[in-house]
C-alpha cells in the first residue's frame, strides 16, 4: 500500500514537471483519450476529457468524445464545438462526420444547411449531396451525378442511391453498366462487381460465385466453358473477364489461349481481348505488345491502359506510333506533362523542331522530372531560385502562436503523428509565401524536417531551396559518402524520397528509419560488413541505420554496373527487378525510367534523379544534367545477364 502510494506520488511529480515545462496541463489524459477514442471506450474517454482541461490539446478530446457519441449527443453540443473551431480542421472533420449522419437519418434540411459549410467534402459526403440534389429535381443534378458515376471505379455504399436514381431515370444504360463491369473486373474488385451485376436485366447478370471462379482459377473456367456460351451477353463476358484474367498473368499464354475463342465473339468483344494483351504485355515489355494494341483498335480504355499503350510505343522506340497515340489521347491524358515531353521528344525524332519546341516551353521550369528534362532539351541548365529573405522571427513567432498551429506542434511532440500531419497540412490552406516560409523554418527548427520540405514546396513567388532540399543528418552521413565513394547528392536525393528525413518513420511493409531498411535486408547488409550482434532495435538509431543503408546502396551499385537509376529502382522494387526489366540492348535511361512497370517504382525514381539535380547544385555550385545522370541502360547481357 505504501509501495503503491509512493509510486502514484511520484507519478504525480512528473506529470506536473511536465505541466510546467510545456506550459499546459499534463499530458497523461490526452493520451489516455486517445486511447480510449481508439478503443471505443466512452466511459475512460469521459474521464479523460475532464481531466485534460486547460491543455493544448483540450479541443481534441473534446473531439473524440463527440465524435464517439454522435449518434447520442444533443444537436446544439455539435453546434456549440463547431462555432467555436470554425475554420479549424476538428470543426471540418466534425462537421463531416456529422452530416453523414444527419444524411442516414434522412434530416435533409439540417444537412442542407451544414453541407455548405464544409471546405473538403469526400467521396461518400459527395454522393450524399447528389442523392439530396436528385431528390429536389435540381437542374443538372442527373447529368453531374452521370459523369461522376462514369470517372470513379470506386465508389462508397452511400452512391448506392445516386446509382438507382440514374439506372431508373435512363441516364444509364445496359451498355454503360456492362462497361463499368468490366473496369471494376480489370480492377479486382470482384465483391463491387457483384453488386453492380444484380443491376443488369434479369437473365442476363453474372453471379458472385461465377466471378469469384473466374477470379480464383481462369484457366480452368476456360477449359469447362460450355459450347454455347456465346449465345448471349454473359457468357462471352465471363470469357472475355477470364482471357483478361488470364492476360494479366501470362500475356503470350493467353493469346494461344484465346485463339479457339475469337470466332464466337463479336469484333468490339475481340477488341476488348486484344486491348488486354496489349496491357499486360507492355507492362512485361513484349515485343507483341504493340501489335495487340493495334488489333484492338479504337476499343474503349481506361487511363492506365492508353497509358501503357503509350509506354509500349516509347519502349520500342516507335516515334511515329507513339506521336499518334499521343495525338490520339483523351484530354485529361494529353495535358500531363509526361506526354507533353514524350510527344515533344517524338515531335523532335521526326523533324518538326517547332512544334517539339512549343511543347517543351509550356512544362519547361517545373522543378520536377520532365520540368528538368523540357528544360535540358530547349539547352536551359538548371538553375535554382534566388533565395528569399529569411523569414524572421517575429514571422515565425505569429506562425507559432496561432492555435492550429500549436496545436500541431503539440501533437508531433507527443507523437501522434497522423493527427499532426492533418493539422498542420491544415494550417497551410490558402497562405501566402511568407506565411510558408516561416511555416517552413518553424518546421526546421523543431526537426520536423518533412513538414519543413512539405511546407517549403508550396510556394508560389518567394522561394527557399535549402528548405526545399534539406541535408540533415550530414555529421552521419558524410563519413559514409567518402568512405564507400557515394555521389552526396544522390544519396539525399534518395533519402529525401524514401523518409523525408523523418528518423521514426515506419512504412506499411515494415521498412523503418531515415533509410527505410526492410527488416530482412538489414539483417543480411548487417552480417556482410560484420555488425556483430545487430537486432532490428538497431535500426531505429541514426548512424546505423545510415551505415546499413549507404552499405546496401553501395552493395547495389556494385551488383548493377554503378549506375544510379538501375540502384534507385533496385533499392524501392529489389534488385530482381531492375536487372529484368532491362532489355537485350542498351537504353535511354529516360525511356526506362517511364516504362517502369510497378507505378511507385517509376515515381519514386523520378523524383529521386530529380532530387539529385536540386542536391547537387546546393552542395557543388554546378549540377550534372539530368540527361546526364540518367544516361543509357546497359543491355541485359551485359556484365552479368539480366539475372
Amino acid at each position: 500500500m505504501i509501495l503503491r502510494t509512493r509510486k502514484s506520488w511520484f507519478a504525480s511529480l512528473l506529470m506536473c514537471v511536465a505541466a510546467l515545462v510545456h506550459g499546459s496541463a499534463p499530458d497523461e489524459p490526452v493520451l489516455r483519450a486517445r486511447e480510449a477514442f481508439a478503443a471505443g471506450d466512452r466511459v475512460s474517454l469521459a474521464r479523460s476529457l475532464e481531466a485534460s482541461r486547460g491543455h493544448v490539446l483540450e479541443p481534441y478530446v473534446e473531439y473524440w468524445y463527440l465524435r464517439q457519441r454522435l449518434d447520442e449527443v444533443d444537436a446544439t453540443q455539435i453546434e456549440a464545438f463547431l462555432g467555436r473551431y470554425e475554420g479549424d480542421l476538428l470543426a471540418e472533420r466534425l462537421r463531416g462526420d456529422w452530416l453523414k449522419l444527419l444524411a442516414g437519418r434522412g434530416q435533409w434540411e439540417r444537412f442542407d444547411r451544414e453541407f455548405p459549410k464544409l471546405v473538403q467534402p469526400d467521396r461518400e459526403l459527395d454522393c450524399h449531396r447528389l442523392e439530396r440534389a436528385l431528390s429536389l429535381d435540381e437542374p443538372g443534378a442527373l447529368e453531374q451525378a452521370r459523369m461522376a458515376w462514369l470517372d470513379e471505379v470506386d465508389f462508397p455504399a452511400s452512391c448506392n442511391p445516386v446509382l438507382d436514381r440514374l439506372v431508373g431515370a435512363g441516364r444509364v444504360g445496359r451498355e454503360e453498366l456492362w462497361q463499368r463491369l468490366r473496369r471494376l473486373l480489370e480492377n479486382r474488385r470482384v465483391a463491387a462487381a457483384g453488386e453492380l451485376a444484380a443491376r443488369l436485366p434479369a437473365g442476363e447478370a453474372p453471379d458472385l460465385r461465377t466471378l469469384k471462379a473466374i477470379a480464383a482459377d481462369p484457366r480452368q473456367y476456360l477449359r469447362h466453358v460450355k459450347p454455347n456460351f456465346a449465345a448471349n451477353r454473359r457468357g462471352r463476358e465471363m470469357v472475355m473477364d477470364a482471357l483478361a484474367r488470364l492476360a494479366a498473368a501470362d500475356p503470350r499464354a493467353a493469346a494461344v489461349v484465346f485463339e479457339p475463342f475469337k470466332a464466337r465473339l463479336s469484333p468490339a468483344e475481340r477488341a476488348y481481348v486484344y486491348g488486354q494483351l496489349g496491357w499486360q504485355g507492355a507492362l512485361r515489355h513484349l515485343p507483341e505488345a504493340l501489335a495487340w494494341y493495334k488489333a484492338a483498335d479504337d476499343v474503349e480504355m481506361g487511363e492506365e491502359q492508353l497509358a501503357w499503350k503509350a509506354r509500349a510505343a516509347l519502349r520500342a522506340s516507335d516515334w511515329r506510333a507513339l506521336r499518334a497515340i499521343l495525338e490520339a489521347m483523351p484530354q485529361r491524358l494529353a495535358v500531363q506533362p509526361v506526354w507533353i515531353y514524350w510527344l515533344g521528344r517524338a515531335q523532335l525524332a521526326l523533324g518538326r523542331r517547332n512544334e517539339a519546341q512549343r511543347l517543351f516551353e509550356g512544362i519547361a521550369g517545373s522543378p520536377d522530372f520532365y520540368g528538368n528534362l523540357a528544360d535540358e532539351e530547349l539547352g536551359r541548365p538548371l538553375a535554382v531560385p534566388v533565395h528569399a529573405a529569411a523569414a524572421g522571427a517575429g514571422e515565425i513567432e505569429a506562425v507559432a502562436e496561432l492555435p492550429g498551429m500549436r496545436r500541431a506542434l503539440e501533437l508531433f511532440r507527443l507523437d501522434l503523428r497522423i493527427e499532426a500531419v492533418r493539422q498542420w497540412n491544415w494550417m497551410l490552406r490558402g497562405r501566402g509565401d511568407r506565411f510558408l516560409l516561416a511555416a517552413a523554418e518553424l518546421a526546421r527548427s523543431r526537426e520536423l524536417f518533412d513538414r519543413a520540405i512539405f511546407t517549403a514546396e508550396r510556394t508560389t513567388a518567394e522561394h527557399d531551396y535549402r528548405l526545399r532540399f534539406l541535408a540533415p543528418f550530414r555529421e552521419y552521413v558524410e563519413p559514409q559518402l567518402k568512405s564507400l565513394d557515394l555521389d552526396d547528392a544522390w544519396v539525399y536525393g534518395l533519402m529525401r524520397q524514401e523518409s523525408r528525413f523523418v528518423m521514426s518513420a515506419r512504412s506499411s511493409s515494415g521498412a523503418r528509419g531515415l533509410m527505410q531498411l526492410m527488416p530482412s535486408t538489414a539483417k543480411w547488409v548487417a552480417r556482410r560488413i560484420g555488425l556483430k550482434d545487430f537486432t532490428m532495435a538497431q535500426a531505429n538509431d541514426t548512424g546505423v541505420n545510415v551505415l546499413l543503408g549507404t552499405s546496401y546502396l553501395r552493395m547495389v551499385l556494385d551488383g548493377l554496373e554503378n549506375h544510379p537509376v538501375l540502384a534507385s529502382a533496385a533499392y524501392n522494387a529489389g534488385p530482381g527487378r531492375a536487372r529484368r526489366w532491362r532489355d537485350a540492348q542498351p537504353i535511354e535511361g529516360a525511356i526506362w525510367v517511364e516504362t517502369i512497370p510497378i507505378t511507385e517504382t517509376r515515381r519514386y525514381v523520378k523524383k529521386v534523379m530529380s532530387n539529385s539535380l536540386y542536391y547537387d547544385a546546393l552542395f557543388n555550385g554546378r549540377p550534372r544534367s539530368l540527361k546526364q545522370r540518367l544516361g543509357v541502360i546497359p543491355a541485359a547481357s551485359a556484365n552479368g545477364g539480366a539475372g
